[in-house]
């Protein structure tokens, strides 16, 4: 049984996140084969450390993403990946405080040494460095420029495919912190506005859009409150969530509420499935993925 073979046997048992699950494969497949849609993807939770990263990358790769959205923490973690460095195996039944003795940094059961954030200092100090002096920059731009310093990875692919990677948060990261100390002795300016034009330029221009919403935050957000402007909405919505929507927060806000907002179309074909995305992501986009490429 393939991948697809198996998501499809989920859709008929039809039941749950599973038969949720085969209704999103269903939709994304349909938001990829459609021409006229421009193709949103966001990216929040720690996913890069957990592995997803190589998935994205090659969604860009293929030609099936336009517009990417990430965390800063993402992102940081995607070049420390680029530049040599490996997130660990570890347990999330441990004592932290040794831990912290060792050097070594959890997120839940994945372990991260000190050194990877060294070695990571130094990348981005000297990446920093090759900025024109008193230059005004995007967030968009910077990570563009970040991108191409390195040979692998997110930001790597995206800067070659020339897909924008916006990341409204960024100072919310150690990229943020890395580019604070660079600014202590370096007058470049990235200006968080910057982005702006071309991101509504593009909203406003859409015949159709399409978004995958892996987690929640900021990049769920910024993705739907861009078109809170234009007369446009998102015609395609797939989330994979782990959140709640009764506790009222945006991660496990129902689709089906953005549309009060205008945020997708009334029309729009939507889909939420809840669960560990480390699961549900793999899943879904090999299911997309197999039907692609064999028709």
């Amino acid at each position: 049984m393939t991948v697809n073979e198996l998501v499809k046997a989920m859709g008929k048992a039809g039941a749950y996140n599973g038969g949720a699950l085969a209704k999103a494969a269903d939709l994304y497949e349909k938001m990829l084969r459609d021409k006229q849609a421009t193709k949103f993807f966001g990216l929040a939770g720690a996913m890069v450390p957990a592995g997803m990263g190589g998935i994205v990358s090659d969604l860009i790769e293929a030609g099936h993403i336009d517009v990417l959205v990430s965390t800063g923490a993402n992102l940081t973690h995607d070049i420390i990946e680029a530049i040599g460095c490996r997130h660990f195996h570890g347990t999330a039944f441990c004592n932290d405080v040794e831990l912290r003795h060792d050097e070594i940094n959890r997120i839940y059961d994945v372990y991260l040494p000190n050194e990877a954030f060294e070695t990571f200092e130094a990348f981005m100090q000297k990446t920093f460095s090759e900025l024109e002096p008193e230059s005004r920059i995007s967030i968009s731009g910077l990570l563009a420029h970040i991108g191409s310093r390195t040979k692998s990875g997110i930001l790597h692919t995206a800067a070659r495919k020339k897909i924008p990677v916006y990341c409204p948060a960024v100072q919310d990261s150690m990229v943020g912190l890395q580019y604070w100390l660079f600014s202590q002795t370096n007058h470049v300016t990235v200006d968080a506005f910057a982005d702006m034009p071309a991101l509504m330029d593009r909203c406003f221009s859409v015949k159709k859009a399409g978004a995958l919403l892996v987690g929640g935050g900021v990049p769920k957000n910024f993705i739907l409150q861009s078109m809170l402007m234009t007369p446009n909405g998102f015609d395609y919505a797939v989330q994979l969530t782990g959140d709640r929507p009764d506790l009222g927060g945006l991660s496990g806000a129902t689709l089906d509420e953005a549309r009060s907002w205008g945020k997708i179309t009334e029309d729009a074909q939507a889909v939420t499935v809840y669960g560990d995305a480390t699961i549900t992501l793999p899943l879904l986009v090999a299911a997309v993925m197999e039907r692609m490429h064999h028709g």
